[in-house]
């Protein structure tokens, strides 16, 4: 099967950090596929990269066929990639539908804004904010407003949907069903990578993993091989304790 993405050398330094470092991925369609590792190990800068948030000081990535690492972020966008984001981004003083409305304005299928605000409505519903449409955004719990970017970044209309750390911050009862609702994403056929602490979410999700550390990718398979692998203990744990 063809990749639906390739990351080829990728790489992008901070002066003298390298925050990615020559990586290399392939993402197949349908997949759901971790990207873990310790705290700054490079993963959302990885995500960065992907989207044109950030550009790439060397290396290839390519999405369905086609070079991006040049291509600004809404085109990107408008090709089919759509993401979360670690630190919650909404715009408070739009409405949930308004937020969720921009993400169809702009997505893979753009749209004048009445037909957005009726496309809004469903990905409102599917995460769990219908019959709240009206409500403004900066009024939301933190848990709400992650559900109102999973939904904006929905109604993009993705082939490939990037989540960082969207079940981070949930509690046992909240973990479940939003281990559901990306389950249920991957079913209608959705790629997700996504870049998550909860193993035990890692485990229920992903039939693979890839593993960074200090920006290299150090083990990649499924989630009991490469969380096993001593590389990846000694990453979390340290040489002492590995």
């Amino acid at each position: 099967m063809q990749p639906l993405i390739e990351l080829k050398g990728v790489s992008r330094a901070f002066g003298g950090l390298k925050a990615v470092d020559g990586l290399d991925a392939v993402i197949r369609p349908g997949e759901v596929v971790g990207l873990v590792g310790p705290n700054g190990s490079g993963k959302t800068t990885a995500l960065n990269l992907i989207t044109g948030n950030l550009k790439a000081d060397s290396g290839r990535i390519v999405f369905d066929g086609r070079p991006i690492e040049r291509m600004p972020a809404h085109l990107i966008t408008r090709a089919g990639i759509a993401r979360t984001f670690q630190l919650v981004r909404v715009m408070a003083s739009m409405t949930i539908a308004e937020n969720v409305a921009v993400g169809a304005m702009f997505g893979a299928d753009p749209c004048p804004p009445g037909e957005a605000m009726e496309r809004a409505l469903p990905y409102v519903v599917r995460v769990g904010l219908g019959g709240r449409m009206e409500q403004p955004a900066g009024s939301l719990t933190y848990i709400d407003q992650k559900r109102l970017e999973l939904a904006r970044a929905l109604a993009a209309q993705p082939r490939l949907l990037l989540l960082d750390e969207w079940l981070a911050g949930l509690n046992p009862t909240e973990l479940e069903d939003g281990i559901a609702l990306i389950r249920s994403l991957s079913g209608s056929g959705i790629t997700i990578v996504m870049v998550e602490h909860v193993m035990d979410a890692i485990r229920a999700l992903c039939s693979r993993c890839i593993v960074m550390n200090a920006g290299r990718k150090i083990a990649e398979g499924t989630p009991a091989e490469a969380l096993s692998d001593p590389q990846v203990v000694r990453a979390y744990l340290g040489d002492d304790d590995a």
